[in-house]
Formats: structure tokens, sequence, C-alpha cells
């Protein structure tokens, strides 16, 4: 299987996008999902190397112009629920790619 590497972005890369990061840690250990997160500012989000994002709804617009990724909306960064049913089925597909 592959291991994926994910960014969560928010605006400056250093507040809310490490609580997604946390919840999403959480998510891919319950899962046994074998992938890096890291955190990032919507700027450089656009020029890491990676393979998916999860940000908010706001700032996906922004991404989706700008990466060949899938972008994930998320709207509650602490409800694992939430993550899980808009990402986990992504997660799944790039790992069998």
């Amino acid at each position: 299987m592959k291991r994926l590497k994910i960014l969560t972005v928010c605006g400056f890369g250093v507040g809310s996008s490490l609580v997604l990061k946390m919840k999403l840690d959480e998510l891919l250990k319950e899962e046994g999902i074998d992938a890096h997160v890291e955190t990032a500012d919507v700027g450089s989000a656009s020029s890491t190397p990676c393979d998916i994002i999860f940000t908010s709804k706001e700032l996906s617009e922004k991404l989706i112009s700008s990466v060949q990724v899938p972008v994930i909306r998320v709207s509650n960064f602490i409800d694992k629920n939430e993550i899980k049913e808009a990402g986990l089925e992504k997660l799944h597909e790039l790992i069998k790619e």
C-alpha cells in the first residue's frame, strides 16, 4: 500500500491546520492508514508536493484552482466524524493507486 502525504491548510499554517492535523492523525490511526500529515499555509500549499489536501471551505476555493490533487473541505476541524465523512473514501482510493 502507498504511504500518503497529506497537507492540512489554514491561513497561516500554524493554528487551525494544526488542530485539523491532530484530528486527522487520530482518524488515520483508527483506520490503519499509513500517511504523513503536514501543516501549511494557503500560499505554500500550492507548491508543496502531496497526495491530498484538507482545508476549510473558504480556502478550498483558492486551492482548487492552483493544485492538481483532491481538496477536501471541512467546516469543523475538531469534528472527527465530519473529517471522516468528507475524506475517508478519497483516502482509501488514493492508497490503492
